[in-house]
C-alpha cells in the first residue's frame, strides 16, 4: 500500500511549502503554524486528490465556519443544493458538507467536490442506503465506502468511532429523554444492538486510520451521544464518548492522521463553557468543531440565533469550527434563504468569537473604523465595514435617506454631542450605491 507523505510528518521536518498563504491568511508565522499542525493543534483538511483554496482550523487560526447541504429522501434536487453551497460560500462559508440522503449520492457529490473549498462528508449515510437498513451495513460495506469518499477527494470525514459498546452500556445504565440524535450515532447504535458487535469504526480503528492516512484525509471525530436536549445534558454517555475520542485523538495523532473532535449539543448556557474545555483537555487541544450548541429547546424557527449565543460562547472557551446552524433546524431541510440566513448569523458568532480568542481582538481595526464611522455618521463607511453591509444598507434606506437613523431622526445623540463638542465631520452621511461588502 502507497503511502502518502502525510502533512503532521512533514510539517515535523520542517516547513510544507503550501503553508505560507494559508499560515498569512491565519494570522500567524509560517513556522509557527507548522508546529501547531504537528503537535495536533491545528488541522488543514486538504485531500491531495483535488485542488482548492486550504483552510486552516484550530488554536491560533479565525474561527472558522462550516454548514451542511445536501439532499434528503424527501427533497432531492441537486441543482438546489448546488445554489445552496454557493449562497453559502458567498455569504462567508469556510467549509461544506455534503450530508445527502438521496438520490444519486455520487454524483451530486462530485458535483459539491466542484467547488473550491474545503468538503466533508458523513460516509455511514450512504453506507445505510446502500445496505437498506443500518443493522444491514457491515465493515466491509462502511469501509468501502469511507475509501470512495477518500478516492473521490473528500477533505475530512466524520465518523463516530467513539459510539462503542461502552457508550451504549452507558446510555442504557443512564436514560435520557431524548436518547441518540444523532443520525450516525443512531445508526451505529442499530448495528451494535441488531448485530451483537461491536462498532468497526472503534474495533478496526487501526484500520482505519490505515485508509485516512492513505489519502491524507483528516477524520472528524463525530459526536454520536451528544444530548439532544437540555434534559439529556448532564447524562453519562456523551462524556463516556468524550474519554473515548481522547485516546482516539492521541493514536490517529501517533499515525500523522489529521483529526477533529466534534461536540458537545444541547446544554445549558453556563455548561458550554466546562463541556468544550474539558473535551479540550481530553484530546490534547485537538480542533474542536460545533454545532451550536443550542442552549434553549424552544425556539425553533430561531435555532440558528440559539446556536450563534451558545457557539459565542463555546468560542470563548476554545471551540474553533462553528457548523451554521439553519433556521429550519428541527423543522425542514433548510432552503437557499435559510442557508443564508443561518450562515450569516454563524459568522456573526465566529467573529464575536475571535474577538475574545485574539489578543487585543475587540480592538481590531475595523471595530475601530466602525466605531469611528459610527461617531461621524458616514454612513458609506459603516456600509463598508459591516460584514453584511448590502442588508444593513436596505434597513437605513427604507424611510429614505437621512443623514442620521429614522428612529433617532433630529433628535439624534451622536448628532447632538458632536455639535455640542464641536467634533462634527463635514461631508458625511452621503451614501455610495456601488461599495462592496466583505462577508467576512
Amino acid at each position: 500500500m502507497f503511502l502518502m507523505d502525510l502533512l503532521i510528518r512533514r510539517c515535523r521536518k520542517g516547513l510544507p511549502r503550501e503553508l505560507g498563504a494559508a499560515a498569512r491568511e491565519s494570522g500567524m508565522e509560517p513556522d509557527e503554524l507548522a508546529r501547531r499542525i504537528a503537535a495536533g493543534r491545528v488541522v488543514v483538511p486538504k485531500n491531495p486528490a483535488r485542488k482548492h483554496a486550504l483552510c486552516t482550523i484550530g488554536e491560533g487560526c479565525p474561527v472558522r465556519i462550516n454548514v451542511n447541504i445536501g439532499t434528503s429522501g424527501s427533497r432531492c434536487d441537486p441543482a438546489l443544493e448546488e445554489k445552496k453551497a454557493k449562497a453559502a460560500l458567498e455569504n462567508g462559508a469556510d467549509a461544506l458538507m455534503d450530508l445527502s440522503t438521496g438520490g444519486n449520492l455520487v454524483a451530486v457529490r462530485k458535483k459539491i467536490l466542484k467547488l473550491d473549498t474545503t468538503i466533508g462528508t458523513v460516509p455511514v449515510y450512504e453506507a445505510v442506503r446502500r445496505a437498506g437498513n443500518a443493522a444491514d451495513v457491515d465493515a466491509d460495506l462502511l469501509f468501502r465506502v469511507i475509501r470512495e469518499h477518500c478516492r473521490q477527494g473528500v477533505d475530512f470525514l466524520t465518523l463516530h468511532c467513539g459510539v462503542n459498546r461502552q457508550a451504549l452500556d452507558a446510555l442504557k445504565a443512564d436514560p435520557r429523554l431524548m436518547g441518540v440524535v444523532s443520525r450516525g450515532g443512531s445508526f451505529h447504535c442499530a448495528m451494535m444492538m441488531q448485530r451483537d458487535e461491536e462498532n468497526p469504526l472503534f474495533s478496526e480503528y487501526d484500520y482505519l486510520l490505515e485508509i485516512l492516512a492513505e489519502y491524507d484525509v483528516t477524520v472528524s471525530l463525530g459526536d454520536g451521544m451528544r444530548p439532544g436536549c437540555l434534559q439529556d445534558a448532564g447524562k453519562l454517555a456523551k462524556s463516556v464518548e468524550y474519554m473515548t475520542l481522547g485516546t482516539l485523538a492521541k493514536q490517529a495523532l501517533e499515525r500523522g492522521v489529521q483529526r477533529m473532535i466534534e461536540g458537545p449539543g444541547h446544554m445549558p448556557l453556563d455548561q458550554v463553557g466546562y463541556n468544550v474545555r474539558m473535551i479540550k483537555e481530553i484530546t490534547d487541544h485537538a480542533p474542536l468543531y460545533l454545532l451550536g450548541p443550542l442552549v434553549t429547546d424552544i425556539a425553533p424557527g430561531y435555532d440558528h440565533v440559539v446556536g450563534a449565543i451558545g457557539g459565542a460562547e463555546a468560542c470563548l472557551a476554545g471551540a474553533d469550527f462553528l457548523c451554521m446552524v439553519s433556521p429550519s433546524e428541527h423543522l425542514a431541510l433548510p432552503d437557499v434563504d435559510d442557508i443564508i440566513e443561518g450562515t450569516r448569523v454563524a459568522k456573526i458568532a465566529a467573529h464575536i468569537g475571535d474577538t475574545v480568542r485574539k489578543p487585543g481582538g475587540w480592538r481590531a481595526e475595523r471595530e475601530v473604523a466602525m466605531a469611528t464611522a459610527r461617531h461621524e455618521l458616514d454612513w458609506d463607511e459603516q456600509f463598508r465595514l459591516a460584514l453584511y453591509g448590502d442588508h444593513a444598507r436596505k434597513i437605513h434606506e427604507r424611510d429614505g435617506e437621512t443623514e442620521t437613523c429614522s428612529m433617532c431622526g433630529d433628535l439624534c445623540a451622536v448628532k447632538m454631542v458632536n455639535e455640542l463638542f464641536g467634533t462634527a465631520k463635514k461631508g458625511k452621511g452621503k451614501k455610495k450605491r456601488d461599495e462592496k461588502v466583505n462577508p467576512g
